[in-house]
């Protein structure tokens, strides 16, 4: 039910993703009297799922849902309609119109990509406000570190203060940050005293590798909230609402501490040291092989910490949505810089629509489908200007070159750098989705 829940939603983000895209591509076309002879949600070889006409265009829905198209008269495009190349141009096709009109029309799936997210990201603001964890906050406690984040030197009850000498506010973007900043040291406060640590030698292909939300965490009291179907604690006399102090008289206050050093005693009698109101309590109690008591802990952040609560209104939510629009295109070609990273080889970690499925939640939640959506729609806009013949940005590069030089590349050079570049999508296409079936098995 959980995949079934994640197909859907990426079904109806891409959709809309697609709509909007190529509805950018047909408004420019009509804008300039150009005609569109098809509009599709999706590809249909060799049939449709329903087609009908209006006004001269065909619009319809395929079965294969790997993208859309909008066919606009005399242009060379997926379709390779070189018979109708071949005859004269009319002044209703997209050969005939001005260079600039032509980059226009290109431009406008594009356009409407970033606008959607902009949008997006103002009705969220607007409705749902914005919510995070200063890190200043976080540092209540001090952080819980991985394994890797101790392979690179951090350790449980850091502070974090600055990455590479700035601090980070939302303390859930530090991971993100230390990425795309591609980041060389960390300053934390330890026992009272600043330090300045270097990350190692590969940390930031690690880092991509490691995928695991726990690199960083907060440290938080150990408060019981409830009990699984078997469990030694409870049997033991502990009740929901407890504080666990230690064990054996070893004052442990944290819950990813304890986590950690109860494992030690696995198979062996000890005392948990609790506090229940103002008395503190001793159950003593035997560990179970597998190294775990049997208790669920109270994590809702704002039980512990004070997060940083902003409503907006519409005035206030298109300004900090602009924002928003321009830091995620910022961050993800800062994501696409690392493909090039020797260090990152960030190829072994492209996906395809597995991939990108994975990213929706297990439950439908309308803020998470539009956040999601947003940075979709972003990375859309900024993978189709990718200078790859057959993608928006294939065209716009020859539309340059022919503002510049003053003359078009010929037909049969657009045909070829047509094939060219589906040849290109097909195989990163199959390279992506092929990374994810390999994962799978693995």
């Amino acid at each position: 039910m959980e995949i079934l829940i994640k197909i859907l939603q990426l079904l109806l983000s891409l959709s809309i993703l697609v709509v909007v895209h190529e509805f950018g591509h047909f408004a420019a076309a009509k804008i300039f009297k150009t005609r569109v002879e098809k509009f599709y949600l999706f590809f249909n070889p060799w049939f449709s799922l329903f087609k009908f006409n209006f006004r001269g265009t065909e619009y319809g829905m395929g079965w294969l849902p790997l993208g859309g198209y909008v066919k606009i008269s005399g242009m060379i495009d997926e379709s390779m309609d070189k018979e109708a190349m071949k005859l004269p141009p009319q002044p209703w096709e997209f050969r005939s119109k001005p260079a600039w009109q032509r980059l226009i029309i290109m431009l406008g799936g594009v356009i409407m990509n970033v606008v959607l997210a902009f949008v997006i990201y103002i009705g969220m603001l607007s409705i749902y406000g914005e919510q995070y964890l200063p890190t200043s906050e976080a540092n209540k406690y001090g952080i819980a570190a991985d394994s890797l984040a101790k392979e690179f030197g951090l350790k449980n009850g850091d502070r974090i203060l600055a990455v590479d000498g700035k601090y980070v506010e939302d303390f859930n973007k530090i991971p993100l940050t230390l990425i795309l900043e591609e980041a060389k040291t960390i300053d934390v406060e330890r026992n009272g005293e600043k330090i300045s640590i270097q990350l190692p030698a590969g940390s930031i292909g690690k880092l991509v590798k490691h995928k695991s939300p726990l690199f960083l965490s907060v440290r938080i009291p150990f408060v019981i909230e409830a009990f699984p179907e078997t469990s030694p604690a409870r049997d033991a006399g502990l009740l929901p609402g407890d504080t666990i102090l230690g064990i054996n008289n070893v004052v442990i206050k944290y819950f990813q501490d304890f986590r950690e050093s109860i494992q030690q005693y696995k198979g062996q009698e000890v005392a948990i040291q609790v506090i229940r109101g103002s008395d503190t309590l001793n159950y003593p109690m035997s560990v179970p092989e597998a190294g775990f008591i049997g208790v669920y802990p109270q994590q809702q952040m704002d039980a512990f910490f004070n997060l940083n609560q902003k409503d907006f209104s519409i005035a206030q939510a298109i300004p900090a949505g602009m924002v928003k629009t321009v830091d995620g295109i910022g961050g993800y070609l800062k994501q696409l810089k690392l493909l090039f990273s020797p260090e990152v080889k960030a190829y072994e970690n492209v996906g395809g629509f597995i991939t990108i499925g994975s990213i929706f939640p297990a439950q439908f939640h309308w803020e998470s489908f539009w956040r999601l959506t947003a940075f979709l729609s972003i990375m859309l806009a900024v993978l189709n200007l990718l200078p790859i013949p057959a993608l928006d940005g294939g065209h716009v590069a020859f539309l340059m070159y022919e503002i510049v030089a003053r003359r078009k590349p010929s037909d049969k050079f657009m045909e070829v750098a047509q094939i060219i570049g589906m040849v290109i999508l097909f195989a990163l296409m199959i390279f992506a989705n092929g990374n994810d079936i390999v994962k799978l098995f693995k």
